[in-house]
């Protein structure tokens, strides 16, 4: 990816939308990048439309859709990102949906939010691949299908999964999804939105032809280049190198889990099943210590991690999703890895966990 990134670097520097052989030379680069991603997705490259990240996909989708029919609701669970929820709160009547005690989505609440809508259908439904602070996999598949059977479109936030789980959306009935760059390795501010082949989807952002009159303003160069980058990495050898890596950060969760649980009042938040959880990240309980005092003795001894929502850590408000889980998000604690994490920092993790919480649980009492 860093590669990619620099080669632009040194040029040519010239507008892709540009007839002159610069212009050409870049286009090209853009349209392999393009290429690049649609592999990974297992989608058609025309359907990608490059974005500034999953936050602006969402957005384009929720717009999208309820552009397409003013005035209809929108289908949107609590766990949703607060992209997807705050998008369509702004644009339409939104119409919750329950979820059970991992934050999965009930599909049966679905099928009877779409039957009580059925004189006036919904514009958009919204279904997460994966939950992005829980790491809770969505039943998208049999969510996909009710949608279909009701002529709703959907929407399918993958930004927490794609790139650490093997997404052939040529396989899922979903009419958009968006995704998020650096997610999995790729430049911050890069992100593309997929739209179902056929369909037209009227732009979010306007002012340009670019992005085949679907997305206005000069595109991100260096970092489309960076994120098809990305994506090539994790496709090689027919995407080998994503199932080793989603091994690895499965392995490395699983003995941060078992170093955390040996700390009495510790469990997890979110499906227990790793099979049922995205493979990078796990969100634990710890009782009798808020989570923000432990994040700081973590960071003390040089390990990096989230209390609560990763995306309202600047909010004062409680995260939503935990919340419709029946969760104390104060008392949460979420650890992610990635591609830079070594056995090293796992255990350093290990050593220290157990010795933050009890210094604070003594303060406490």
């Amino acid at each position: 990816m860093a590669d990619a990134v620099r080669a632009w670097l040194f040029g040519p520097w010239a507008d892709p939308g540009r007839v002159h052989e610069e212009g050409r030379h870049v286009r090209a680069a853009v349209e392999g990048a393009r290429e690049e991603v649609a592999a990974l997705l297992s989608v058609r490259p025309r359907q990608i439309i490059f974005t500034s990240g999953g936050t602006e996909a969402a957005n384009a989708a929720a717009w999208g859709a309820a552009r397409a029919q003013p005035g209809s609701a929108i289908i949107c669970a609590e766990v949703e990102h607060s992209a997807v929820r705050e998008s369509s709160e702004r644009l339409a009547p939104t119409i919750p949906v329950a979820v059970d005690r991992h934050g999965r989505i009930d599909p049966a609440a679905v099928a009877g939010a779409l039957e009580s809508l059925a004189e006036r259908p919904p514009a958009l439904v919204h279904c997460q691949w994966a939950n992005h602070e829980v790491g809770t996999l969505q039943p998208v598949a049999e969510i996909a299908e009710l949608c279909a059977r009701a002529g709703v479109p959907l929407h399918v936030d993958a930004a927490a999964a794609a790139g650490h789980v093997d997404l052939d959306l040529s396989e899922l009935d979903a009419d958009l999804v968006s995704v998020s760059g650096h997610k999995f390795g790729a430049p911050p501010g890069t992100g593309a939105l997929v739209v179902r082949r056929g369909s037209r989807v009227e732009p979010f952002i306007v002012g340009g032809q670019q992005e085949r009159a679907r997305r206005g303003g000069l595109e991100n160069v260096p970092g489309i280049l960076g994120l098809g980058a990305a994506a090539a990495t994790l496709s090689a050898n027919a995407g080998t190198a994503l199932r080793r890596e989603a091994d690895t950060a499965r392995g490395q969760i699983a003995r941060l889990v078992t170093a955390a649980l040996r700390t009495a009042g510790v469990s997890v938040v979110g499906d227990p099943d790793p099979d049922h959880r995205l493979p990078h990240m796990v969100c634990l309980g710890v009782a009798g210590v808020e989570a923000e005092p432990v994040l700081l003795g973590l960071d003390r001894a040089g390990i990096a991690a989230h209390s609560g929502s990763a995306c309202s850590s600047e909010s004062l408000e409680p995260s939503p999703v935990l919340a419709a889980m029946g969760v104390d998000p104060s008392r949460s604690l979420r650890l992610s890895v990635g591609w830079s994490t070594t056995e090293d920092d796992v255990t350093a993790f290990a050593g220290v966990f157990d010795s933050v919480v009890a210094d604070l649980r003594a303060l406490s009492s």
